[in-house]
């Protein structure tokens, strides 16, 4: 992704931004949900949204996951990224993205959000920035601000946190620390 190729408004929008709030299936992982016999859940996770997530993270952008199911595999992940803002099982997320408001002190210009589904729309039509994934519902596609040509567990992730990067001029920066 280019930043030239990205409207100037979801750029001016992506310069403000200081968190980044992530759904979890369907964004973070491709929404499939494996279980074995145990009952024990299974999730994949795409390398690249794991390293763009650092990455921003080392810019100073927070990064917090609210998910509707509560899944053990999910805070191994969230915990090996170094996401301290992990809330699960909140079918209603706006009361979680309340909480996270008010502890972060952060206006909704501030804030970016990740989804893929219905459940998603209520803090998508909060934030400055809200963002669907390409597989996403054509309903949550419809109401974003911004989607991602890649799909949910498929790197969509990487792809916002290239973009803010880019808006909040750190992207070169990050690519030049490896070039060297």
């Amino acid at each position: 992704m280019v930043i030239s190729e990205i409207t100037p408004l979801i750029v001016e929008k992506a310069k403000k931004l200081k968190l980044l709030i992530l759904d979890v299936d369907g964004v973070l992982t491709d929404g499939k949900l494996f279980f074995d016999n145990q009952g024990n859940e299974y999730k994949a996770f795409h390398a690249q949204d794991g390293h763009g997530i650092k990455l921003l993270r080392q810019t100073g952008v927070e990064i917090a996951v609210i998910s509707g199911r509560k899944s053990p595999v999910v805070e191994l992940r969230m915990k090996n990224l170094g996401i301290e803002h992990v809330y699960q099982g909140h079918e209603d997320k706006r009361i979680m993205f309340a909480e996270i408001m008010d502890k972060m002190g952060l206006l909704a210009e501030q804030v970016a959000y990740v989804g893929d589904d219905l459940l998603d729309l209520p803090i998508m039509r909060r934030v400055g920035l809200s963002i669907a994934v390409n597989d996403a519902n054509p309903i949550v596609k419809h109401y974003a601000d911004w989607c991602t040509s890649r799909c949910g567990g498929q790197g969509a992730v990487r792809e916002v946190c290239d973009l803010i990067m880019q808006a909040q001029d750190h992207f070169d920066d990050i690519v030049n620390a490896y070039l060297r």
